[in-house]
């Protein structure tokens, strides 16, 4: 069907399906097809360039210099940041009820081995810090990751209470109801999360040790997202 501009118009639910960037479909996870694709679906080739590099840049610096107690916290915060990025591309292509529900187990395992890696890396730097106390959270890095280590545990719990008890524990309509914010909040980590790993460039283990350039940060950082947010489905946000 055309309008009077003779440009077709589109169904309004297939509007409702399209991503905020892209066309219809580009990111849209077809039935019958592995769950695999999703790593790679449509922008999320960008994604995964764009955090691989940036764990790359990390594991690099970390491995040219001598491995002390304290590098471990680099490493498996990085790690951590990985799989939650991955946690996010897997999820947004479903489409299918049996495909939303597999991605959300594989959602949970991937966000549950996060959280397991970014408590490790806080158990390093707790440890590293037993000595001089005082030194904790005072970088600009600190304090961030400090609320980045609470966002992230309870983004976790309230996604798998959502997920796991509905139905049992937890009324269904209301875990549903719950979903929207659960997706708008995990975007909005993965930026956060992002900007902290930004922030540690300017510490000085980065300063005197690891050497990781700010604007290498950045440009890996914006590849991530260049590649997430095209594949934002708007009705799963409620919009």
């Amino acid at each position: 069907m055309s309008s009077a501009t003779g440009i077709p118009e589109q169904n309004p639910a297939v509007q409702e399906e399209e991503p905020l960037l892209g066309r219809p479909g580009d990111a849209t996870q077809q039935p019958g097809q592995g769950l695999q694709w999703n790593f790679v679906k449509g922008t999320a080739i960008l994604a995964q360039a764009g955090i691989f590099i940036l764990t790359a840049l990390i594991w690099a610096a970390v491995f040219e210099n001598e491995v002390i107690f304290f590098s471990y916290h680099p490493l498996l915060n990085s790690l951590a940041v990985l799989l939650f990025v991955q946690g996010l591309l897997v999820l947004q292509p479903t489409a299918t009820q049996k495909d939303k529900i597999t991605g959300a187990y594989v959602h949970a395992a991937l966000n549950t081995s996060a959280v397991a890696l970014a408590i490790a890396g806080l158990v390093v730097i707790e440890e590293n810090k037993a000595s001089h106390p005082e030194t904790r959270f005072q970088s600009v890095h600190g304090k961030m990751a400090l609320v980045a280590y609470i966002l992230i545990f309870f983004q976790w719990l309230i996604g798998a209470a959502m997920f796991f008890l509905q139905g049992s524990v937890i009324d269904v309509d209301r875990a549903k109801s719950v979903y929207k914010y659960h997706r708008i909040s995990g975007y909005v980590i993965a930026v956060y999360l992002l900007a902290v790993v930004a922030a540690a460039t300017s510490t000085g283990f980065n300063e005197n040790v690891l050497h990781i350039k700010l604007w290498a940060v950045i440009v890996a950082s914006i590849l991530v997202l260049v590649g997430l947010v095209p594949r934002i489905k708007k009705h799963k946000l409620g919009l």
